[in-house]
């Protein structure tokens, strides 16, 4: 049977968000609240003051199960779930370590896909919104990042693959952000840091295509944002 949709936008309500205590996520976490829902955070850190969080390495696909499960007791289910969560590890693959290689793919699709997995439950009760993060290096590979295009290839294909399996039942949405403002280029060596004038673009506009897709009336659903500064380099 045909799912019928309508004209009414979503309150944004209960979001999950991964990796929410930096980055991205916080800047998901900051315009949910802003908009009336309530975030709760999946990370290592703890968030910002006042935001529910469950301590949980996202390379331990249990342990990202275990802590959807407590973090649904603490603030009640989700109505979404975004998969902010991301690490990188720079270098050319001969002389990168391969526990440190492995552990990128872990957290960045490993961890979003358990998480994703553990919230779908509540999710098809809510007719809800995944929202999972790639990038644009998931796009298009570069030297020196295989483990992170690798990962970040990967959630797109599992995100298309999961958008037609939910089809009617979980609204899903692919978000492939450019280069932003954040503590992610922190600890680098300098030739994989940003140069001084790259145009990075402020996480809070990323942010704010998220709520764009969490608003979606029931049965509309935005399948891929394309997210950046207008100077970004990384794409097309």
């Amino acid at each position: 049977m045909n799912q019928q949709t309508t004209s009414t936008p979503r309150d944004v309500g209960t979001v999950f968000v991964t990796g929410g205590s930096s980055g991205l996520g916080a800047a998901v976490v900051a315009a949910v609240a802003g908009a009336g829902g309530t975030p709760a955070v999946l990370d290592r850190a703890a968030p910002g003051e006042g935001v529910p969080y469950v301590q949980v390495d996202l390379a331990d696909s249990a342990a990202a199960a275990a802590a959807v499960e407590r973090l649904a007791e603490t603030v009640g289910p989700p109505s979404a779930v975004v998969t902010a969560a991301g690490i990188d590890a720079c270098g050319p693959l001969a002389e990168i370590d391969a526990e440190a290689w492995e552990r990128v793919v872990r957290v960045n699709l490993f961890g979003t896909v358990a998480v994703v997995r553990a919230c779908l439950p509540y999710l098809e009760r809510a007719r809800g919104t995944v929202v999972t993060v790639s990038s644009t290096l998931g796009l298009r590979g570069v030297s020196d990042a295989t483990a992170y295009s690798a990962s970040k290839f990967a959630i797109r294909g599992f995100t298309q693959a999961l958008a037609a399996e939910l089809a009617g039942k979980v609204g899903v949405t692919l978000l492939v952000p450019g280069g932003m403002r954040t503590p992610f280029f922190d600890g680098r060596t300098e030739q994989y840091k940003p140069g001084p004038d790259a145009d990075l673009n402020d996480p809070a506009h990323t942010a704010a295509t998220v709520l764009t897709a969490l608003r979606q009336p029931v049965g509309s659903e935005i399948r891929e944002m394309l997210v950046m500064a207008s100077g970004e380099s990384s794409w097309p």
